[in-house]
Order: structure tokens, then C-alpha cells, then sequence
């Protein structure tokens, strides 16, 4: 048990009723997992208030209650400490209470629309490559070294992450990489972490139906970079106009990276197959099996934020010539009959455009790109019909098709995808509601040669419908149905 004065370190508190010196138990902000002797934690989140909860959770046991606005009524043995922001003392109060676990490894955080789990993840494989003792809390999973848990947020919270960096602590590990997404910065879940460094990989349309504007939505990634330490360093992508934004208030060390513009650290591509790159950082020669430009910028992060935690040059490259993709980014199977199966996370207009162009920049153009896209139910509606647009002009053939649709009907979220598609590329495209059946369709199109490209869901191994989850892997699916072909 800890003094409740001894975990609200850095906490901005406005009022105190009752005392500090209590012992408590754990912390916690669902009032249904509290337990004698808790803290309480009343967070205002976008559907449900905290505050709400607060009789529940000291019914439930808990001896003090941290809220924004304390209640009318005050229970007397319960010590109550009204906050500015109850997300943003939830995130240092979860620091403290595991002896501030960031400090004791060096956390990069990587942020950006599109390659965060990419970056994060190969970062992870690359040091782990290295020798290193490493951590990963990424879209995908979350790695203690070797250990494996399941995600369930790109950024999960406060207590959480806090949870794992102090395992990683106890583990021994010496560097973890961390996706750092902007609902997370938003809710203070990254409050109280001390970061080694900041990666900015780009920007484009998303998650707007969080976020009013894209304004809003850039200067909450910059935030972060904001927040960085003198110590840290902040590596961004110059060739996207957002990359100097990011960099304005920052104290970090700033370091640049890009393609086409003057940057720290540069890169040419010299060959892009669907075997590889071939590429050239800083006049150094490099292939990697990872595919298409905007996996050069990824590889440039990588190499940039290696050499920055002191990976030595040679070294460097050599550990990126043995990285493998990650699950559900770009990730290809070529089968008997010589169809190729992409499948690929893209699931913004940006990151579906990047995807294409890639492909049709390695492909001959003899044969067909069979794009199968949907877009997620209860998310930001306005790109749907720019990632209609963009597969119909992109591909040779399209098949419209649900993604996670959640609480929307399926054939509506399809209806306004198919809003982007100009007149004249109308004959190239279909709709099939059935996910499942719009895969085994494009199988069925496609002859010897052609590429199916299976995008928006990527590593997810479910599709949401309606409040459940069910069993569905694209990857897995895929290479079924083309095995089916064989026989």
C-alpha cells in the first residue's frame, strides 16, 4: 500500500477535502473494478462521465476520489481531491505509483497518420536483433522482451502503459518503442512519461470524427513534440509540410529526415521490386525486403532513430537488411497459380493511395489490380468517398465491401463509398456486403499474374458487427480460397 500524498506528485490539485496521508490500495477509473482501499479516478470521457460513477465506487470500497467538480454531498472517512483535469492526474498518479517506470528505460515515442506500427514495430525487431532487452506497445501488441499481450488501443492507458513499462523494468529491458496516437495525446495518456525521443512520420486525413478539424488533429500530435525534454530528441519527416510544425516549441533536439527535400538524414531509392528496395541512406547502400516508398520513409526512421540511441553505422544496416515486414503491413503471399495477395492495414485515402501507387509502380501493367476496400461503421464518414476515388482511379477492378461496419448498416457506409467513384470508372467496380465473399470473388477474378490487394483491416483478426466481435483474418482468408484455386 502507498500514501495517497506520495502518488499525486506533479498533480495539479485546486482542493482538498479529508487527508492525504491515507494508505491506498491501487488506482483505478471504472468504479466496477474498485476495491477496498482504491483511488478513484473520475475521468470525463467522450461518451461517459466518471463523476457519474463516483457513489458506485466508493460503495465499492474506495477511500478517496480524484474529480474535476467534487460532489454536493461529501461522505464522511472518504478524502476527496478536486483536480484541473482529472485524465491528465489519472496519467501522473499511474507514473508515481509504479516508480515512474519510463526513467529507467529509454521510451521512444512514434506518431504520425500512417507507419506508426510499422516504425514501432521493426524498431523493436531491430534492436531486438541487436542484442537488446526490448519493449513494444503498439496497434498490433505488446511486447515484454519476449513476452506477448494482446492490444486493444494503439495507445493504451495510463495505467496500463505504466503497468507495462514497469514489468519491462523488472525484465531488464533497455529500450521500448511506443505508438503514440491522437486520441491518446488528447486524453493525457502519455502525461508523466519521460521520452528518449519523438518520431513524426506524416499526416493526411483521419480520425476527424474525433477531431473537429485537421487543424485540431495536427496540433495535437504536436503537443507531444511540445512536451518533449532538452534531453530528448524530436526526428521528423520534412518531406510533409507538418514535419516543421511539429518542430516549433520543441526543446528536443531536432533532427530531420526525408526523400525529396535537404535533410540530417536522406534517402534515394535505387531499385523497388516486390522482393524490395534497394536503397541508399546518407551514401550508404541498403536493401530490405520491405516494399514500396513509403516503407524508404519507414526504413529512414528506423535507421535514423538507431543511429540516435548510438546503434553503430554498420551495424545499423545490416540488422535493416534482415528485417521482416510486420503483420498486416504489406504482407504478400504468392500462390501456384502466380496470383499475388497483398494485404495491407491502409485504411485513410492517404495510406490507400500510397499502397496503390506502390503496387502499380512495381507491377507491368499487363496485369490486374483487384482492389478489395471497405470503410469502418462509426467513424469519420467524409473520407468514404475519397477512398472510393482513389481505389476506382488506382485499380483495374474494385470490389466495395464492408470493413468493421459496427453499429452502421453495411450497405450504406458501401452506398457512400461509392460516391467518390467518377462515371467512367463505375464499370471497373462491384459491391459485395459479405467481406468474406468479396475476398473468394476476387479470387475468382483474378488469372495467373494479377495482384489482389485486401485493404483496411490489415493484422486485425476480427470483424466488429453490431457490438460483436467475430473471428475474421483477411490474410488467412485469402490464402484459403487461393489454395482452393489450386486443387
Amino acid at each position: 500500500m502507498k500514501e495517497l500524498k506520495d502518488i499525486l506528485y506533479k498533480v495539479t490539485i485546486n482542493a482538498v477535502v479529508g487527508s492525504t496521508s491515507v494508505l491506498v490500495n491501487t488506482i483505478n477509473f471504472d468504479s466496477r473494478q474498485i476495491c477496498e482501499n482504491d483511488v478513484f479516478v473520475a475521468v470525463k470521457g467522450n461518451l461517459v462521465d466518471g463523476h457519474k460513477f463516483i457513489d458506485t465506487a466508493i460503495t465499492n470500497g474506495a477511500i478517496a476520489v480524484v474529480c474535476e467538480k467534487l460532489p454536493e454531498n461529501l461522505q464522511n472517512g472518504i478524502t476527496y481531491i478536486e483536480v484541473e483535469s482529472a485524465s491528465q492526474a489519472l496519467a501522473f498518479m499511474a507514473s508515481n505509483y509504479y516508480l515512474n517506470p519510463s526513467e529507467n528505460l529509454k521510451l521512444v515515442g512514434v506518431t504520425g497518420t500512417n507507419g506508426k506500427t510499422t516504425v514501432a514495430s521493426l524498431l523493436y525487431q531491430l534492436f531486438k536483433k541487436a542484442g537488446y532487452k526490448v519493449g513494444l506497445l503498439s496497434t498490433v501488441k505488446i511486447m515484454v522482451d519476449n513476452k506477448t499481450y494482446r492490444a486493444t488501443h494503439t495507445t493504451p492507458d495510463s495505467l496500463t502503459i505504466n503497468k507495462y513499462l514497469k514489468e519491462m523494468n523488472d525484465e531488464g529491458v533497455e529500450f521500448c518503442f511506443m505508438e503514440v496516437s491522437s486520441h491518446g495525446i488528447h486524453q493525457n495518456r502519455t502525461e508523466g512519461l519521460r521520452f528518449e525521443g519523438g518520431i513524426f512520420t506524416n499526416l493526411s486525413h483521419d480520425h476527424l470524427d474525433y477531431h473537429d478539424t485537421f487543424a485540431e488533429y495536427r496540433d495535437v500530435k504536436k503537443k507531444f513534440f511540445d512536451n518533449l525534454s532538452s534531453k530528448a530528441f524530436a526526428l521528423v519527416n520534412v518531406d510533409d509540410k507538418n514535419g516543421l510544425v511539429m518542430l516549433q516549441n520543441t526543446k528536443a533536439r531536432k533532427i530531420t529526415y526525408a526523400l525529396k527535400t535537404y535533410a540530417d538524414y536522406k534517402v534515394q531509392i535505387l531499385e523497388n521490386q516486390l522482393g524490395g528496395l534497394l536503397l541508399k541512406i546518407n551514401e550508404n547502400e541498403v536493401w530490405t525486403r520491405l516494399i514500396g516508398t513509403f516503407n524508404a520513409y519507414n526504413v529512414l526512421a528506423i535507421y535514423g532513430t538507431a543511429e540516435l540511441l548510438g546503434l553503430e553505422k554498420v551495424e545499423n544496416l545490416r540488422l535493416i537488411s534482415e528485417l521482416e515486414s510486420v503483420s498486416g503491413r504489406f504482407q504478400y503471399l504468392i500462390s501456384d497459380e502466380k496470383i499475388t495477395a497483398i494485404v495491407d492495414y491502409a485504411h485513410t485515402p492517404d495510406a490507400l493511395k500510397n499502397v496503390l501507387e506502390t503496387i502499380n509502380s512495381i507491377r507491368t501493367k499487363n496485369e490486374e489490380l483487384i482492389t478489395v476496400v471497405g470503410c469502418g461503421g462509426d467513424r469519420d464518414a467524409s473520407k468514404r468517398p475519397k477512398m472510393g476515388h482513389i481505389a476506382s482511379v488506382l485499380s483495374t477492378k474494385v470490389i466495395f465491401t464492408s470493413d468493421n461496419p459496427r453499429g452502421e448498416v453495411p450497405k450504406t457506409i458501401i452506398e457512400a463509398i461509392e460516391k467518390g467513384v467518377e462515371p467512367q470508372n463505375f464499370k471497373k467496380t462491384l459491391s459485395i456486403t459479405d467481406r468474406k465473399q468479396a475476398i473468394k470473388t476476387a479470387c475468382q477474378m483474378a488469372n495467373s499474374g494479377d495482384i489482389i490487394l485486401i485493404a483496411g483491416k490489415g493484422h486485425e483478426t476480427y470483424q466488429e458487427i453490431k457490438g460483436e466481435r467475430f473471428d475474421f483474418d483477411d490474410y488467412k482468408i485469402v490464402q484459403e480460397f487461393l489454395k482452393q484455386l489450386q486443387k
